[in-house]
């Protein structure tokens, strides 16, 4: 038989690493389980159940821009921020709204009126210099409007960007 002392339990150096492994979890899930309660979902909408239900209302007013036969070519002019849109098909309101929608933040989301100049073209003006990318919206400058026209750009673009009934966004 042996005669080496045993030391007890608390004087090892395996059970002390074992237990702090332990407690240093904890502490971190309880720390991340706390912060996700109290933080916001910045992408969750408040009304998301409305949101959803009013799909049905989007594609009934794309389908009524492809039932006029709606299309437009949207120019920004990455120096002076001039807007012009050509817009063809068989409607010419006097006034059209332009809504530009960041895809991750909505307090960046920006709103121009349009206004009609001569046969289909229309033009407005951007106060800053458009970066990123964009969805972009198109529709008549009602309280209800009955059709709405979509696309997406990266700005800045030297090309005609095209909006269509059922384009992105």
């Amino acid at each position: 038989m042996s005669t080496t002392p045993v030391t007890p339990w608390y004087k090892q150096f395996w059970p002390w690493l074992l237990l702090g492994l332990l407690f240093t979890s904890i502490t971190a899930s309880s720390t991340l389980a706390v912060l996700a309660i109290r933080s916001a979902d910045g992408m969750v909408q408040e009304d998301y159940y409305e949101h959803g239900r009013a799909i049905n209302m989007v594609l009934a007013k794309q389908q009524r821009a492809a039932d006029l036969e709606l299309v437009g070519d949207l120019r920004i002019d990455d120096q002076t921020g001039d807007i012009t849109l050509d817009l063809a098909g068989d409607d010419r309101p006097e006034r059209l709204v332009l809504q530009l929608l960041f895809p991750t933040r909505d307090d960046r989301d920006q709103t121009f009126i349009l206004e009609h100049v001569r046969d289909g073209r229309y033009i407005g003006q951007a106060e800053e210099r458009l970066v990123y990318r964009w969805y972009l919206q198109l529709q008549p400058d009602h309280e209800t409007p009955e059709w709405r026209l979509s696309g997406e750009a990266t700005f800045p673009v030297d090309d005609a960007v095209s909006l269509a009934p059922g384009g992105p966004g």
